[in-house]
């Protein structure tokens, strides 16, 4: 794998990490100042982070070995290149040793190459904050300038000093092509008029209860739950490394200790949260979903059931040891069928235990709708004799 792939790839992995840490907030906080989080916005909320993370991998790896010989014969004049535009002496250079002509030979030509690819990696920045987030040109181009520049000092400062010297050359031509990415990407937003971020329906609207809906409360269920314990299970370690762990073998509590806090404690919250309320799972309350019954809101013995024959079993099936790990994928998979096929996307779990899902948005009836009045029947003549 060379070195123009291993960035990309690297920037795809932490960035679909990164992606699933936050998507519980960045869900719930979405719904609520936007109404929705439907396809688009799902796409900007991984494609900022895997970008962000593909410029930093593209203009900082891969980091050098330091030792002895590191910095030997480096001054601060070789990391600089300040003359504009020497790309195209480059260029013409490069050309002039290749036997071949015509496009192959452009192509294959390192200074091009490296001048395409710097347009290319700030071109989706421009889209970004042009046609996506609405931001004037000016303001786009100034932007990419700006970022650039950050980019390129990093490079001259060697990581900000965290290396005795750089180890890549800041270029002013670097600067140039960015910037010009940045333009480019803004103008091509204009053409293909992304929908505006800034845009949404009513937050306070209750919106109907379809299927993706459904399917993105569970996802951010299953986040909840697998990034509290990744988080907790890497506290312990950290705290487990105070203690005097240098890389040997672990204490023998330590297993334990991990099932417990980097499972079966996030799933006893988890399963706690529906009980408080008026129901709804982590994931449900952040697409502003609750458990409904026709004439108000379920008990909580109803609402636990709910979630045991939903998410809550696939987690407890699934389990920290995979045991049960086929049973567990056959009750996902049944799952994902019913909530995709049943009657307002109930799911199973809403079919076992005779609740809706509704929008949390719509007011609670705590009781049936009264019985239309009868009226009053006249009193009976008095027929006593007098």
């Amino acid at each position: 794998m060379n070195d123009r792939i291993i960035p990309g790839v690297l920037a795809i992995g932490l960035g679909s990490a990164l992606v699933l840490a936050v998507l519980v907030p960045a869900v719930a906080l979405t719904y609520r100042r936007r109404g929705r989080f439907g396809p688009g916005e799902l796409a900007v909320l991984v494609a900022v982070p895997v970008y962000g993370l593909a410029v930093l991998g593209y203009t900082l790896l891969p980091l050098p070995q330091v030792d002895a010989a590191f910095c030997a014969g480096r001054t601060a004049a070789d990391s600089l290149q300040t003359r504009p535009f020497a790309f195209v002496g480059d260029i013409t250079r490069i050309a002039a040793r290749q036997d071949a002509t015509g496009v192959r030979a452009w192509l294959a030509n390192a200074a091009v190459q490296q001048v395409v690819l710097n347009v290319a990696l700030f071109a989706p920045l421009g889209w970004f904050l042009r046609g996506v987030f609405r931001r004037s040109l000016p303001v786009t181009v100034a932007a990419g300038l700006a970022v650039s520049l950050l980019v390129e000092a990093t490079q001259y400062t060697g990581n900000w000093f965290l290396f005795p010297c750089a180890y890549r050359l800041a270029d002013v031509d670097d600067l140039i092509a960015n910037t010009a990415g940045a333009l480019l990407g803004g103008l091509a937003a204009a053409l293909v008029r992304p929908r505006s971020w800034d845009a949404g329906a009513d937050p306070d609207r209750p919106a109907p209860v379809t299927a993706g809906r459904r399917l993105l409360g569970a996802l951010c269920d299953l986040a909840a739950v697998w990034v509290t314990g990744s988080l907790l299970g890497s506290l312990l370690l950290a705290g487990t490394a105070l203690t005097g762990y240098t890389g040997g073998p672990l204490p023998d509590w330590f297993d334990t200790a991990n099932t417990v806090l980097g499972f079966w404690l996030p799933l006893l919250v988890f399963l706690v949260v529906p009980l408080v309320g008026r129901g709804g799972t982590v994931g449900q309350r952040a697409v502003r979903l609750r458990p409904a019954l026709p004439g108000g809101v379920p008990g909580r013995g109803r609402r636990l059931a709910r979630v045991l024959l939903g998410t809550g079993g696939f987690l407890l099936l699934s389990g920290p040891s995979g045991a049960l790990g086929v049973l567990g994928l056959l009750w996902g998979i049944a799952g994902l069928v019913g909530l995709r096929r049943s009657t307002g996307h109930r799911g199973v779990a809403g079919r076992l235990t005779g609740l809706t899902m509704v929008d949390a948005r719509e007011p609670a009836r705590t009781a049936p709708a009264d019985r239309p009045a009868v009226p009053d029947r006249p009193a009976a003549p008095d027929r006593s004799a007098g």
